[in-house]
């Protein structure tokens, strides 16, 4: 009997083991294409998304009961200043816990590449995050991030602002043809460690010292390795139309896309110009060109002080624009510029309604 007993439980078959890791189910899931949702069920194998049905769910391994939640693709950052949170605490949390999932950085200045000069500039002026400065290229940067484990996906665009600073400095200056073709080589360096494409920012100096020609350099080299050009762009308020135009050229003489970051109109007088610009994007594409937006969707904006003030002041960096204020005559001209219309910069103080909608949230 016991001999019997044996046999039969060697030849009995063995459980089947679930087909998915991970299977969640009971909530509406939203697929990311923008089709409506609908109940059902996602099963993971590994870290990938296996399969999406309807229906009674598989089984798998971990079972995650999503009743009266939405289940959806991670959301992208399309504009992160994670940079240096990250170094701090890779889990990223804070946007992590809203679901997302993918951090995209580089809006004009990003985390390489640096000269020597830059680096020591930069560890002089950490505030909150102390960190050493041990890379040197961007690539160098995510590959640290890597290496130190975080949570969230990171890609970045390299900063035309960066790009400038290594060459010419925080002046108010034009690049050499010979400057010019060492700010082109590091743009295909950072392109060839996996940068997404060049990302300027335009009303802050010194990116605002660069000229048309210089960003179609650029955004050339950017397009030449399969990227494109993103920008926040030399207005978003009174002078929104021409910006816009100087993005479309830059897309059009660079031979790649060129998307514009957070589209907005920056103060009440300028409110009416949306169905314009909306037209001069759509008939930028209707000539092929490819022009691309995103935008944020709440009626506030942050920045710094810098966005409020003469960029001609700015020039040289921040202990030159500091020195600068401490001249009673100077100080006076920005004062009266600051209050008056601006003419080529962008005042986002006078873009918020005045002084007495600006909130203040951060010294140094």
């Amino acid at each position: 009997m016991r001999i019997t007993l044996a046999l039969l439980l060697v030849s009995a078959p063995a459980m089947a083991a679930p087909a998915y890791d991970t299977v969640i189910s009971g909530g509406t899931i939203y697929d990311g294409t923008g089709a409506p949702g609908f109940p059902g069920w996602v099963a993971l194998k590994g870290d990938k998304v296996a399969a999406v049905g309807k229906g009674k769910a598989p089984a798998g391994t971990t079972t995650i009961d999503a009743t009266g939640k939405a289940v959806a693709p991670g959301f992208i950052n399309m504009l992160s200043w994670a940079t240096e949170s990250l170094m701090y605490d890779g889990r990223g949390m804070s946007d992590l816990k809203q679901g997302v999932t993918l951090q995209v950085m580089g809006e004009g200045w990003s985390m390489g590449p640096y000269s020597e000069a830059m680096k020591t500039t930069l560890t002089r002026e950490q505030q909150d995050f102390k960190y050493n400065i041990d890379w040197t290229t961007l690539g160098q940067y995510l590959a640290k991030l890597e290496k130190m484990g975080i949570s969230p996906n990171v890609a970045s665009f390299v900063g035309a602002t960066t790009v400038r600073i290594h060459e010419l400095g925080a002046g108010d200056v034009d690049p050499t043809p010979e400057q010019l073709g060492r700010m082109v080589k590091l743009v295909k360096q950072a392109m060839n460690e996996g940068a997404m494409g060049v990302g300027s920012s335009l009303i802050y100096a010194p990116a605002s010292y660069a000229e048309t020609p210089e960003l179609v350099a650029l955004a050339k080299a950017s397009a030449d390795c399969g990227g494109s050009y993103i920008s926040h762009m030399r207005s978003e308020g009174n002078s929104i139309e021409t910006a816009l135009v100087e993005l479309i050229t830059i897309a059009r003489e660079s031979g790649g896309p060129a998307e514009i970051y957070h589209l907005k109109l920056s103060g009440r007088e300028n409110w009416g110009k949306r169905d314009a610009i909306l037209k001069q994007i759509a008939d930028a594409k209707a000539q092929g060109l490819d022009i691309r937006a995103n935008m944020y969707m709440y009626p506030a904006g942050a920045t710094g002080l810098d966005a409020s003030m003469p960029t001609w002041v700015q020039a040289g960096g921040d202990e030159e624009w500091v020195k600068r204020l401490k001249d009673p005559a100077i100080r006076a001209r920005v004062i009266a510029e600051m209050r008056g219309k601006p003419v080529g910069w962008e005042n986002l103080a006078q873009g918020s309604g005045g002084p007495e909608n600006v909130l203040f949230i951060g010294f140094r």
